[in-house]
């Protein structure tokens, strides 16, 4: 064999008409098939995870279809996925197809996050590929009579060089079922043969979008559907006393009011009257509200106070008294939305003892647990369908409207319920990214080098995704018979990135959890994006402190040659040290995924008193790329998100609930403020793919204060960094 190394499809249709691969390996141990056949769902059963055919099919027409768990949230993995199925089969990109995320189609990769799709679905993906590839080259070296070592494949073709014979894939299967065992040993492909990875191919969702086709679940339609409206509580602990149920009933085209405890909500036949019903209901309504227990100017201090006591996270070499450390900084993050472009929005049918929810949740299995729990309903009796929504990277408002219209559902069987939540739902009810405050110490040596380092970070949980329990779902908490929410979650969110990947001689990270006053989960890069915020600023201030270039600094404190070379890289890409206002910040997210450099250009104003960012260069190696185009999009896209929660965003409240209601109230980056971006990609194709998807957030933040720093005089230890922080006094 030749050049080898060391919207969705109904699948009981599928297997009625298409030959596939049936064959069984373990191609990725924490993956587990659903036992047992559930023919309520409208669908096979879903595939053995260890088979070939959960992963790839091949259709009747000779086109591929690939399947992943894994959900399309805008980063691309659509592509990458197709391409990696594609090259190791080399079938041009234009025969293959994919289903993504669905409880009936497709394995349990539970969420889609952490920047983990490639590393996990993809390299499923890939293994399946090659083993198909393996087997087909054995079918076919029979049908041709020749050895497989005179084989090679050509757009989908098997072509042998001794006899000229040629025989398809389409051909090989011929419509027949092959049961197989496989030992998850065939090579994969030669990276110096690659015709499509680490090319840059054009995600091909992108043309339904620029022409405006419905691509996302905001655009879905259904026969029959109707059309809902929940009215949110003033605030979160507020009670229900009454509803002005004749008003609404009389409403024209008002089919039900839905009242079940604090959970209250209109459906009706036009979408319009759903809106002007919701509009009544705010109006009239009565609530019994207490105010929140944690005034806004009083936030860093609650979030000390009343954390628990501080665990260790790592700690090595011998440790320094307090008193011994020469430099101390404090840094603060609000709390911050993911302030979605499109509200959250669901569709449920309950229909011949079925219930189908169509979401953009990133998790179609962790939801589907949790609904069962919600409706105390067979999991086999709920399928949930991944439906890409209009922006999000992290826990927004999605699984929230996929509860409510599973609820809603119940009470119009036969008919789709489509819950669309308003603007102002998804500012108030979205969890936000947690509050934190971070005291970092150091000292540096009589060598000029940094001895000790000593990292404090106080937070509240960066993940309270449904997993099961009805009360991480709002209408679990708000039905007449409420579940319990527990809070806290996974706090290993909260210290991502906080372990420095410098070389120090003694270094302490530790973590206190705190319950705060607002709801939280995963907002794109978790923790990360604040401990890389006040590891790469107070890297800075060491480096002024010791009287060294800041990147030069960086370097003498790192062996990691790869962490390096990106750092060498930016500054033989972007330039360094020639002006006043650059700004230099790296990082690896999670310390084993992307490594990333960005440098940070700013402006100052000083008759205005403002700065402008003008331009972010990064450079990053995230192992062998997939797709050239989606790592560039990925960095640029992270770059300008991570800006703009860094210069404008901060969730406002008060004792009445939330206040950023509107983008007034809660102002995103405009176009115009929009920074030049210059991505350059380091590809490794002798290594694994590494996550990519986060790694340019917390850099990112740590260039632009270290950029105003040097612009302005001012260091900026609290986000967001607007310029009346600035001390304007101090520019020349």
């Amino acid at each position: 064999m030749k050049n080898q190394s060391s919207f969705n499809a109904d699948r009981r249709s599928f297997l009625k008409s298409a030959g596939h691969l049936l064959v069984g390996f373990q191609l990725f141990p924490t993956f587990t098939g659903i036992a047992g056949s559930d023919e309520s769902c409208g669908t096979a059963p879903v595939t053995n995870g260890q088979l070939i055919d959960a992963w790839i099919r091949f259709d009747a027409d000779g086109k591929l279809t690939v399947i992943t768990g894994k959900m399309e949230l805008g980063q691309g993995i659509r592509t990458a996925l197709m391409q990696m199925a594609a090259e190791e089969l080399d079938i041009p990109m234009n025969r293959v197809r994919i289903i993504i995320a669905d409880t009936g189609q497709t394995q349990d990769e539970r969420y889609t996050a952490g920047s983990g799709s490639i590393e996990g679905s993809g390299r499923a993906i890939r293994n399946a590929a090659a083993e198909a590839r393996q087997y087909l080259l054995k079918l076919a070296a029979q049908k041709l009579e020749t050895q497989i070592e005179s084989l090679s494949v050509e757009n989908g073709v098997v072509i042998s060089s001794g006899n000229q014979k040629k025989v398809t894939y389409q051909e090989l299967v011929a419509g027949k079922r092959l049961e197989i065992e496989v030992t998850g040993k065939a090579p994969l492909k030669d990276p110096a043969t690659y015709k499509l990875i680490g090319k840059g191919v054009h995600r091909e969702d992108i043309a339904q979008m620029a022409v405006a086709k419905a691509y996302y679940i905001q655009d879905m339609r259904l026969p029959e559907m109707v059309h809902a409206r929940v009215l949110r509580p003033p605030v979160y602990n507020a009670k229900l006393i009454s509803v002005p149920r004749e008003q609404i009933e009389k409403l024209p085209d008002v089919l039900k009011l839905v009242v079940n405890g604090n959970f209250v909500s209109v459906i009706a036949a036009k979408e319009y009257t759903a809106v002007k019903a919701l509009e009544v209901l705010k109006t009239n309504a009565k609530w019994d509200s207490l105010p929140l227990s944690v005034s806004p100017d009083k936030l860093y201090d609650h979030i000390q106070a009343s954390a628990s006591a501080s665990k260790i996270i790592e700690e090595s070499g011998s440790g320094m008294p307090a008193k011994d450390f020469k430099h101390e900084a404090t840094y603060k993050r609000p709390y911050q939305m993911h302030g979605s472009i499109g509200p959250s929005c669901a569709i449920a049918l309950w229909k011949n003892d079925l219930l189908t929810v169509w979401s953009h949740t990133q998790g179609v299995y962790p939801l589907r647990k949790t609904i069962s729990d919600l409706l105390k309903m067979p999991e086999n009796k709920i399928r949930v369908i991944g439906v890409p929504g209009a922006g999000c990277y992290g826990h927004n408002g999605a699984d929230d409207a996929g509860g409510d219209a599973a609820l809603l559902a119940m009470e119009m069987p036969g008919r789709p319920v489509r819950v669309q939540w308003m603007r102002e739902d998804e500012h108030k009810w979205e969890p936000y990214g947690s509050a934190m405050v971070l005291n970092v110490k150091g000292r540096i040596g009589e060598a000029g080098k940094v001895d000790a380092w000593n990292t404090e970070i106080w937070s509240d949980t960066h993940s309270t995704r449904p997993g099961g329990n009805a009360g991480h779902l709002l209408a679990g908490r708000h039905i007449a018979k409420p579940f319990v929410f527990k809070s806290g979650g996974f706090s290993g969110g909260s210290h991502r990135n906080s372990v420095p990947l410098y070389d120090f001689a003694s270094r302490k990270i530790s973590l206190s959890d705190f319950d705060g006053p607002l709801r939280t989960s995963a907002l794109r890069s978790l923790g990360a994006y604040a401990n890389i915020f006040a590891l790469e600023s107070f890297m800075d201030e060491l480096a002024w402190k010791a009287g060294e270039d800041p990147v030069a600094f960086r370097l003498s404190h790192l062996k990691d040659e790869r962490a390096r070379k990106v750092i060498t890289t930016l500054v033989e890409k972007a330039g360094w040290g020639s002006s006043r206002g650059e700004g230099f910040a790296f990082a690896q997210y999670k310390n084993s995924a992307a490594y990333l450099a960005v440098k940070a250009e700013v402006s100052v104003d000083k008759a205005t008193k403002s700065y402008q960012l003008t331009k972010l260069t990064a450079v990053i190696d995230s192992g062998q790329v997939i797709n050239r185009d989606g790592i560039i999009n990925q960095t640029s896209g992270g770059m300008i998100q991570a800006a703009s929660w860094t210069m404008l965003e901060e969730v406002k409240f008060d004792e009445t609930g939330v206040r950023s209601t509107t983008w007034e109230t809660y102002p995103i980056l405009r176009f115009d403020q929009v920074p030049h971006t210059e991505v350059y990609i380091i590809d490794r194709p002798e290594e694994e793919p590494l996550g990519a998807g986060e790694a340019a957030q917390g850099p990112t933040s740590a260039a632009i204060a270290n950029a105003i720093c040097s612009a302005t005089g001012s260091r900026l230890r609290e986000l967001p960094l607007t310029s009346d922080k600035i001390d304007w006094a101090k520019v020349s």
